[in-house]
């Protein structure tokens, strides 16, 4: 045994701390990083950084920490300093706090005869940082008087803690004395809110020893202390603790914000990759926090989701889960017209079954509708063979497939202005995938042989001819059978290659073509090889709505669009169906930004939240290259179906159990 590691200054560590004494070891402090989790970490989320102190612990101003240290002996590195100011700017973007569970709200105006907003930080009584920051209860009411004193012009907001509004915890400013508080500008803020959200709507922050201090220096708020944090005493903040002076001693350098940002969140803290487990950087962490604290915000409050089976159902929990969301699954539309929705309900619903019930029922009780459907890189394998989605997308105003109905993705694409890094990463996104050969079903083996006689070439993909897109989405052109004709009748001389729809091929959707048609309009029928072989065979790719005319706009091929498919109307397609509403010109990685990386939502079998496009692509293509193995007939499809099911089920027994707990 070379050391002994605690949990920070706690009173749990206190046996650890006596252990190292007895056996003359060092002792190592532990403790949570400063960007942790979006969920809290008493309901059960891991962190995802964390700090290891072998002096001290950051937030004990009684002796040195490793922090201090690092801070006050901090060399120039170029480097290191780029990566700070990156990451600074990418928390505050993503408004990125330790816990990031607690939802952005907005402030009312300013009242007259006020003309700006401090912000008092109140902690819990007992707190480990305020005791060995120097502070008590009395350095909390002074920190109350001066802010009132010397902000005459001010309303006066006092943030309680989240423990304290949960009830478990006492403050050091209690609501009752403050209701009873003579000065009418005095407000208390008893509402849980992002802390970043909060402290950009206000002019100046009093702090005692929070690390909403340091976050209000993020944001170039002025910071006053009334205790002895890690950040005060560098020249940054106003520091009005009696023994400031005597700290000094050790903070004897000024810093910049960039530097103790640099020592504190880059040197200081260790960080680990949320989807390998394995050692990350903070920009893992940033990347992961960003996405997984925007998907909770959007699914926050009651999700009813109507009309799914016990399949769906497992494959949608782990979309919709998130700290902040409650999810109620009813059976049907009777069942769902039978509720008493909470205040903060939402209906989801999959597909357009009974859709105009669901809708009619929504706007009786001023309730919003959310459609969810598999997203654009799904799988290795079908799901009518219930191989579970890797995407899927969760819709606000309607649906990507109806170009009716203002889709969140087609209003995505009428107004994002992507920068410089936003379009570069879509760029190597593109580039890897079209090296990688990935589809959305990623099935099939390439096995075509063509002989073309030096004609043009024109694949005709064919689809599912009840699927919902062609329902809402190709008015005009409604069956494979019309498609080819239409093609043919366009393109007398050219080789025209027909891929049939997999689910039409294993026979568990409708679209079959009779055999003496398709020997008539087509020159091959190339049902067994993979779909993107056949894109990069063909010159031109004539489609109604299918997601294949999206893969061929990517492989650089021509591409002929019959209906209004979701990557039709912007510039890129030759379109036969009018899309007036689309009237904004893009490039094409502007398409996959939004297509790929911003409409989605990814998971990943095993890994507890979202995963970005990137890690759901490279997954899935080592899952392509290793199913090359598996077995494709009858008998084999029913074993895996079956072993899927039970699956399911198992997963639903543990889903049920979880919630009765």
């Amino acid at each position: 045994m070379r050391a002994v590691a605690g949990w920070g200054r706690r009173q749990t560590a206190e046996r650890a701390r006596t252990l190292a004494q007895q056996h003359h070891l060092p002792f190592i402090a532990l403790e949570d990083g400063f960007l942790r989790s979006v969920g809290l970490g008493v309901s059960g989320a891991p962190p995802l950084s964390m700090v290891i102190d072998d002096l001290g612990i950051y937030y004990d101003a009684t002796g040195s920490s490793r922090l201090e240290t690092t801070i006050a002996t901090l060399a120039h590195d170029d480097e290191l300093q780029a990566q700070a100011r990156r990451a600074l700017g990418q928390v505050r973007r993503h408004r990125l706090s330790k816990y990031n569970h607690a939802p952005e709200r907005t402030l009312p105006p300013v009242a007259a005869p006020c003309t700006s907003r401090v912000l008092v930080i109140d902690q819990t009584v007992g707190d480990v940082s305020v005791r060995l920051g120097g502070a008590d209860h009395a350095r909390f009411a002074a920190m109350l008087d001066a802010a009132l004193a010397e902000n005459p012009q001010a309303e006066i907001w006092v943030k309680t803690h989240p423990d304290v509004l949960s009830g478990k915890k006492e403050g050091y400013l209690p609501a009752a004395s403050l209701a009873r508080h003579p000065d009418p500008r005095l407000r208390l803020y008893a509402e849980d809110i992002s802390p970043l959200s909060l402290l950009e709507q206000v002019d100046k922050v009093y702090v005692v020893t929070s690390q909403m201090g340091f976050e209000a220096l993020m944001l170039e708020k002025p910071v006053v202390c009334f205790g002895q944090p890690w950040y005060a005493g560098w020249g940054l903040t106003d520091d009005r603790h009696p023994g400031m002076e005597a700290l000094r001693q050790r903070r004897n350098v000024p810093r910049t914000l960039e530097q103790l940002f640099e020592a504190a969140y880059l040197r200081y803290t260790r960080y680990i990759d949320p989807v390998s487990g394995a050692p990350g950087t903070i920009f893992d962490v940033i990347d992961w926090l960003a996405r997984n604290k925007a998907a909770n915000d959007k699914t926050r409050g009651t999700l009813y989701c109507v009309g799914m089976s016990m399949w769906k159902r497992a494959i949608v929990r782990p979309f919709l889960g998130g700290p902040s969301t409650r999810l109620r699954f009813v059976r049907s539309v009777d069942a769902l017209e039978r509720q008493q929705f909470v205040p903060d309900a939402r209906i989801v619903s999959w597909g357009i079954r009974q859709e105009q019930r669901v809708v009619a029922l929504a706007a009786r009780h001023g309730l919003p509708v959310w459609r969810m459907e598999d997203g654009f890189l799904r799988s290795v394998g079908l799901g009518s063979d219930l191989f579970r989605p890797v995407s899927l997308v969760l819709d606000e105003h309607g649906i990507y497939y109806d170009p009716a109905s203002g889709s969140d993705l087609e209003r995505l694409l009428a107004t994002q202005n992507l920068d410089a890094d936003e379009l570069q990463r879509a760029a190597r996104f593109r580039s890897a995938y079209v090296a990688s050969k990935l589809s959305k079903y990623n099935l099939g083996r390439s096995t075509l042989a063509l002989d073309t006689g030096g004609r043009k070439v024109i694949l005709v993909p064919g689809q599912v001819e009840d699927d919902a897109s062609i329902q809402r989405g190709s008015p005009a052109v409604r069956t494979n059978l019309d498609l080819l004709r239409r093609v043919r009748e366009a393109n007398p001389d050219a080789c025209i290659l027909y891929k049939a729809h997999p689910d039409v091929v294993a026979g568990n959707r409708q679209g079959a073509i009779p055999e003496q048609e398709m020997a008539r309009l087509a020159d091959q029928c190339v049902n067994e090889a993979n779909i993107i072989d056949c894109i990069l065979a063909a010159d031109e790719v004539h489609t109604m709505t299918s997601l294949s005319g999206f893969e061929a706009l990517l492989h650089g091929r021509t591409v002929h669009c019959y209906g209004g498919p979701f990557y039709a109307g912007w510039g890129l397609t030759t379109d036969h169906f009018a899309l007036p509403a689309r009237t904004r010109r893009i490039g094409l990685d502007e398409l996959v930004h939004a297509v790929m990386l911003t409409y989605p939502r990814y998971v990943l079998p095993g890994v507890a939240g979202f995963v970005s496009a990137e890690q759901v692509m490279d997954y899935l293509r080592q899952q392509a290259a290793d199913a090359h193995g598996i077995k494709r007939g009858w008998v084999a499809r029913k074993q895996r179906k079956a072993r899927a099911l039970f699956e399911l089920l198992r997963g639903e027994i543990a889903a049920i159990r979880a919630a009765l707990h």
